[in-house]
């Protein structure tokens, strides 16, 4: 999805970008709040995408403080030369006893816990956070964050898929039943919230490069 609010001077925006990739995404093991370092593929990634972001011309940039996003984040400042504020409310879901397990093995010792939050139950996966608390958490910080811009200033938020779609959720005003309809994020693809006449917009979703404005009716 694309809009002409991704274009510069229309709007605060907020670029929520997920971290490359690390050796647990690639055996779909579950990281949660696990503190796994990105891999050299993850750490291009995240170089490639610094190099498109750039072009945003982002104003400000907070991240995670787990290593795998503050890696990601460091990409993007080390081309803007702007500072990264971390902060652990930004931080994955934490997922109890299913973290470090494969999607294989969480499926196997937890069948029904997976089956009813897929259902879109409130659970705690592992004995974990539920979705709406990672949303209490790292929703305010999104925003305090926002709100220091100027009236067309640009935030990137580097953080991880889960925290990312909650976040989403919340600031849309979607109902946390509804999160699941937004689909994940891929390693270092982000998306663009814009400031419209009647809230936060999701302008971008799961984009990996940059934006283009829609011509036609529905901008």
């Amino acid at each position: 999805m694309s809009a002409t609010g991704t274009s510069r001077g229309t709007g605060r925006r907020i670029v929520l970008w997920r971290h490359g990739q690390t050796s647990w995404n690639l055996e779909r093991r579950f990281q949660g709040s696990t503190d796994i370092e990105l891999t050299e593929t993850g750490l291009a990634q995240a170089r490639r995408a610094a190099r498109l972001l750039v072009s945003l011309r982002p104003d400000a940039i907070v991240a995670s403080d787990l290593k795998r996003a503050a890696a990601t984040a460091a990409e993007l400042a080390a081309v803007t030369n702007l500072s990264v504020e971390h902060d652990e409310a930004l931080r994955e879901t934490y997922a109890g006893h299913w973290q470090g397990l494969t999607h294989d093995e969480i499926l196997a010792q937890y069948g029904e816990q997976y089956a009813a939050w897929k259902r879109g139950e409130p659970v705690r996966r592992g004995g974990g956070e539920l979705e709406t608390e990672v949303a209490d958490r790292a929703a305010p910080v999104v925003l305090k964050h926002a709100d220091r811009l100027g009236p067309n200033g640009t935030l990137v938020v580097v953080s991880h898929g889960g925290t990312i779609r909650t976040t989403i959720g919340r600031l849309l005003g979607l109902e946390a039943y509804d999160w699941e309809s937004l689909g994940g994020l891929s390693n270092c693809c982000w998306s663009v919230l814009g400031e419209g006449a009647r809230g936060w917009r999701l302008l971008e979703h799961n984009a990996g490069t940059l934006p283009e404005p829609v011509l036609g009716d529905d901008d």
